[in-house]
Protein backbone atom coordinates (compact mmCIF):
# COMPACT_ATOMS: atom_id res chain seq x y z
CA UNK A 1 0.00 0.00 0.00
CA UNK A 2 1.43 3.79 -0.96
CA UNK A 3 2.16 6.12 2.07
CA UNK A 4 1.95 3.21 4.85
CA UNK A 5 5.36 1.94 5.98
CA UNK A 6 5.71 -1.21 8.01
CA UNK A 7 7.46 -0.96 12.01
CA UNK A 8 10.80 -1.27 11.44
CA UNK A 9 13.27 -3.05 14.59
CA UNK A 10 14.34 -0.16 16.91
CA UNK A 11 17.79 0.64 16.12
CA UNK A 12 20.82 -1.16 18.43
CA UNK A 13 21.66 1.54 21.12
CA UNK A 14 25.20 1.71 20.98
CA UNK A 15 26.80 2.26 24.71
CA UNK A 16 28.87 5.71 25.19
CA UNK A 17 32.78 5.83 25.24
CA UNK A 18 34.48 5.72 28.38
CA UNK A 19 37.32 7.57 28.77
CA UNK A 20 38.94 5.76 31.85
CA UNK A 21 40.53 2.53 30.93
CA UNK A 22 38.16 -0.12 32.67
CA UNK A 23 40.78 -1.71 33.74
CA UNK A 24 41.68 1.38 35.95
CA UNK A 25 38.23 1.54 37.20
CA UNK A 26 39.24 -2.15 38.02
CA UNK A 27 42.61 -1.43 40.18
CA UNK A 28 40.31 1.46 42.06
CA UNK A 29 37.46 -0.54 43.03
CA UNK A 30 39.84 -2.59 44.29
CA UNK A 31 41.36 -0.49 46.46
CA UNK A 32 38.47 1.47 47.36
CA UNK A 33 37.53 -1.73 48.82
CA UNK A 34 40.85 -1.76 50.79
CA UNK A 35 40.11 1.59 52.11
CA UNK A 36 36.78 0.43 52.90
CA UNK A 37 37.51 -2.26 55.66
CA UNK A 38 39.74 0.15 57.44
CA UNK A 39 38.42 0.82 61.15
CA UNK A 40 39.23 3.82 63.49
CA UNK A 41 43.09 3.39 65.37
CA UNK A 42 42.41 1.74 68.75
CA UNK A 43 45.60 3.68 69.88
CA UNK A 44 46.78 6.68 68.22
CA UNK A 45 50.04 6.87 68.69
CA UNK A 46 51.23 3.16 68.60
CA UNK A 47 54.99 2.60 70.17
CA UNK A 48 55.10 -1.02 69.49
CA UNK A 49 55.93 -3.15 66.54
CA UNK A 50 53.17 -3.96 63.96
CA UNK A 51 54.24 -7.60 64.15
CA UNK A 52 54.01 -7.95 68.05
CA UNK A 53 50.67 -6.69 67.67
CA UNK A 54 49.43 -9.28 64.99
CA UNK A 55 49.50 -6.28 62.27
CA UNK A 56 46.11 -5.00 63.54
CA UNK A 57 47.29 -1.56 62.57
CA UNK A 58 47.04 -2.29 58.98
CA UNK A 59 43.42 -2.47 59.24
CA UNK A 60 43.04 1.22 61.59
CA UNK A 61 42.28 4.12 59.04
CA UNK A 62 45.49 6.54 59.59
CA UNK A 63 46.33 9.49 57.79
CA UNK A 64 49.46 8.36 55.97
CA UNK A 65 47.69 5.26 54.97
CA UNK A 66 49.23 3.92 51.62
CA UNK A 67 46.29 2.55 49.96
CA UNK A 68 44.69 6.33 50.38
CA UNK A 69 48.19 7.23 48.74
CA UNK A 70 47.80 5.09 46.02
CA UNK A 71 44.35 5.95 45.11
CA UNK A 72 45.10 9.57 45.30
CA UNK A 73 47.85 9.01 42.49
CA UNK A 74 46.17 7.15 40.15
CA UNK A 75 43.45 9.54 40.15
CA UNK A 76 45.63 12.96 40.17
CA UNK A 77 46.98 10.70 37.36
CA UNK A 78 43.83 10.80 35.42
CA UNK A 79 43.21 13.13 32.52
CA UNK A 80 40.27 15.49 33.66
CA UNK A 81 38.12 13.94 30.79
CA UNK A 82 38.72 10.87 33.02
CA UNK A 83 38.06 12.18 36.39
CA UNK A 84 34.89 13.14 35.21
CA UNK A 85 34.02 9.87 33.86
CA UNK A 86 34.70 7.99 36.51
CA UNK A 87 32.77 10.47 38.80
CA UNK A 88 29.98 10.30 36.39
CA UNK A 89 29.82 6.35 36.39
CA UNK A 90 30.01 6.54 40.40
CA UNK A 91 27.01 8.70 40.11
CA UNK A 92 25.55 5.88 37.34
CA UNK A 93 25.83 3.26 39.56
CA UNK A 94 24.40 5.24 42.62
CA UNK A 95 21.12 6.47 41.17
CA UNK A 96 17.96 4.94 39.37
CA UNK A 97 19.15 6.08 36.34
CA UNK A 98 20.25 4.21 32.74
CA UNK A 99 22.67 4.85 30.19
CA UNK A 100 20.44 7.21 28.23
CA UNK A 101 20.83 9.43 31.06
CA UNK A 102 24.67 9.68 30.73
CA UNK A 103 25.31 12.93 28.58
CA UNK A 104 23.57 14.68 31.78
CA UNK A 105 24.94 12.94 34.35
CA UNK A 106 28.46 13.31 32.72
CA UNK A 107 27.97 17.38 32.40
CA UNK A 108 26.67 17.18 35.97
CA UNK A 109 30.52 15.65 36.98
CA UNK A 110 32.26 17.82 34.51
CA UNK A 111 30.43 21.42 36.20
CA UNK A 112 31.36 19.34 39.92
CA UNK A 113 35.18 19.11 38.82
CA UNK A 114 34.94 22.47 37.32
CA UNK A 115 33.66 24.41 41.03
CA UNK A 116 35.85 21.85 43.00
CA UNK A 117 38.98 21.23 41.05
CA UNK A 118 41.66 18.71 42.30
CA UNK A 119 39.23 17.41 44.82
CA UNK A 120 38.39 13.95 42.66
CA UNK A 121 39.79 11.53 44.80
CA UNK A 122 38.94 13.41 48.14
CA UNK A 123 35.36 12.73 47.21
CA UNK A 124 35.39 9.58 46.02
CA UNK A 125 37.20 8.64 49.25
CA UNK A 126 34.08 10.07 50.82
CA UNK A 127 31.59 8.25 49.14
CA UNK A 128 30.50 5.52 51.08
CA UNK A 129 30.22 1.92 48.93
CA UNK A 130 31.59 3.52 46.10
CA UNK A 131 33.53 0.75 45.26
CA UNK A 132 29.99 -0.56 44.68
CA UNK A 133 28.88 2.32 42.76
CA UNK A 134 31.72 2.36 40.78
CA UNK A 135 31.14 -1.37 39.78
CA UNK A 136 27.26 -1.14 39.03
CA UNK A 137 27.97 2.01 36.87
CA UNK A 138 30.64 -0.70 35.19
CA UNK A 139 27.91 -3.35 34.56
CA UNK A 140 25.42 -0.56 33.13
CA UNK A 141 28.37 -0.27 30.11
CA UNK A 142 28.14 -4.17 29.95
CA UNK A 143 31.84 -4.16 31.34
CA UNK A 144 32.80 -6.28 34.42
CA UNK A 145 36.26 -6.65 36.77
CA UNK A 146 35.68 -10.78 36.88
CA UNK A 147 37.93 -11.36 34.30
CA UNK A 148 40.88 -9.15 35.13
CA UNK A 149 43.65 -10.01 37.15
CA UNK A 150 44.08 -6.90 39.39
CA UNK A 151 45.92 -6.96 43.11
Amino acid sequence: MPGKFLPSEPPEVQAPDLTVPSETVCWLIVKFREFDVKDAPMDPDPGSNATDDNMASVLEDRPDDPVIEEIGAIISSLSEDEQIDLVALMWLGRDDRTLDDWPEIRAEAAQARADHPGQTARYLLGEPMVSDYLEEGLSLFGLTCDRLDIE
